[in-house]
């Protein structure tokens, strides 16, 4: 697993004993001396992760974290504080700029790889969300990383699995003044309990009775419902070892006990930060994916889904041996009435047919939008007789209420013509049905509109 990492200190012995050490592991190295050096070349997206230290002559290591986490276009770069300073207060100081890690000198080869390669897998996945929601801005959806930039972590969903009492009552009133708890002490149940409660965060005690939390950690991992979210690892410091095994699993983040409370609470906002951006990244991705499949003004389907689908649907009807009816609707004399009330009236008869059109179907059928006032309903497994009846219910629900617009203060009546006919020949194309279906709406125009004409094939 490559990266590009970033390793900024002004002592050239440090850059250079931190470049061999992931050079050996296959990382790609890039330095910088100082902070503005560093925020130029993360200005310009060079690198993955950034292992950054905090004394430095022009800018120190903290302003620089803060500069990055509080910047939309970089906020999102994972940065680990590598440094000789150890006090808690100085890693809390870090960890409040934003830092995803804070590391004190000196590093073990192994600590420092494992977190690299943790946030390695972090970094690509975020990359891969904000690539494929890049679409989301170009149907004109707002970024999320602004809203992640102000996010303060606060006010999230915690799951602690701990079954010592003395620590799960310390850590669960820590964690209070700031998130809504919950505590589960039997490890058994931790799973179903994740799974159930909508989460933005698990906390787990690597030293549980009788059970191994890092197989809880896993389990995590492999469900569909916790995969997801992200897991913070508590142990006592004999277990280190172990802790470095949970960041090959994918634990996003550990603590040593005996745990201090700001740090505590810091590393849980960094993570519930990240949680709140992923999760926004993946609804601008099924957003946009909804977005272009889906009719704005309707919320039915629109035409190229339709289009895309239909050639599945007729092929399995034709697989099946089962009817496949087709209709194509067309609102009559639309044209007069955006003319006579106004095009936000015919937005309102629009929105309003679609409400009704959705009524009068199944959940199997697939009705889209086919452009202006015309639309198209599918039906799997009916037949002419069947479809013949819905298309007539439809037109009389249509025809027997007046619609409502300009907010209810005035109601015009509404008709609508039918052009319906089947699939029935194994292996016609769906071409064809659709011009038979046209052929019937035409004639039912052609007769005097508000009717049902079918047309066999």
């Amino acid at each position: 697993m490559s990266a590009r990492i970033l390793v900024v200190d002004d002592v050239p012995a440090n850059v250079k004993l931190l470049e061999a050490r992931l050079s050996a592991e296959y990382f790609d190295v890039m330095t910088a001396s100082n902070g503005t050096e560093a925020l130029a070349i993360c200005a310009r997206a060079e690198c993955d992760i950034i292992l950054l230290d905090v004394m430095m002559p022009d800018m120190d290591g903290f302003e620089v974290c803060r500069r990055l986490k509080t910047d939309p276009a970089t906020h999102h770069i994972p940065v680990v504080m590598v440094t000789a300073l150890d006090s808690p207060s100085d890693r809390n100081r870090g960890l409040e700029a934003g830092a995803d890690d804070f590391l004190t000198k000196p590093v073990s080869d192994v600590v420092l790889i494992a977190r690299v390669r943790s946030l390695t897998r972090l970094k690509m996945m975020t990359d891969e969300l904000r690539m494929r929601a890049i679409t989301s801005l170009e149907i004109g959806m707002q970024a999320p990383e602004r809203s992640a930039v102000a996010d303060t972590g606060r006010g999230g969903r915690i799951l602690l699995v701990d079954d010592r009492q003395s620590s799960y009552e310390r850590l669960a009133a820590i964690l209070a003044a700031e998130h809504t708890i919950d505590v589960e002490p039997n490890p058994t149940e931790a799973l179903f309990h994740a799974a159930e409660g909508n989460y933005d965060l698990l906390i787990v005690s690597l030293d549980l009775n009788n059970f191994d939390g890092l197989r809880l950690c896993s389990q995590a991992r492999s469900l569909e419902r916790t995969r997801h979210v992200p897991i913070l690892a508590i142990a006592d410091p004999e277990n280190s070892t172990r802790l470095l095994r949970g960041l090959e699993i994918g634990v996003n983040d550990y603590l040593l006990r005996p745990i201090d409370k700001t740090e505590l609470l810091a590393r849980a906002r960094t993570q519930i930060r990240r949680r709140r951006y992923t999760d926004h990244l993946r609804d601008n991705v099924q957003n946009s994916i909804e977005m272009a499949i889906t009719d704005a003004l309707t919320g039915l389907h629109n035409r190229r889904y339709m289009e895309s689908h239909l050639a599945t649907l007729a092929e399995q009807a034709s697989t099946r041996g089962k009817p496949l009816a087709l209709m194509i609707l067309d609102i009559d004399y639309f044209k007069s009435i955006n003319d006579n009330y106004g095009h936000d009236a015919g937005d309102d008869v629009l929105r309003e047919f679609a409400v009704r059109v959705r009524k009068s179907i199944r959940g199997i059928d697939l009705a889209c939008r086919y452009g202006g006032e015309e639309f198209v309903i599918v039906m799997p497994e009916t037949d002419l007789h069947v479809a013949g009846m819905v298309a007539e219910r439809l037109r009389r629900s249509i025809a027997g209420e007046p619609f409502a617009v300009h907010k209810g203060t005035k109601r015009i009546e509404v008709t609508i013509s039918i052009g319906l006919t089947t699939l029935e020949q194994k292996g016609e194309a769906v071409a064809d049905v659709l011009k038979r279906a046209d052929t019937a709406l035409y004639r039912a125009k052609h007769d005097g509109r508000n009717r049902v004409v079918s047309q066999a094939a």
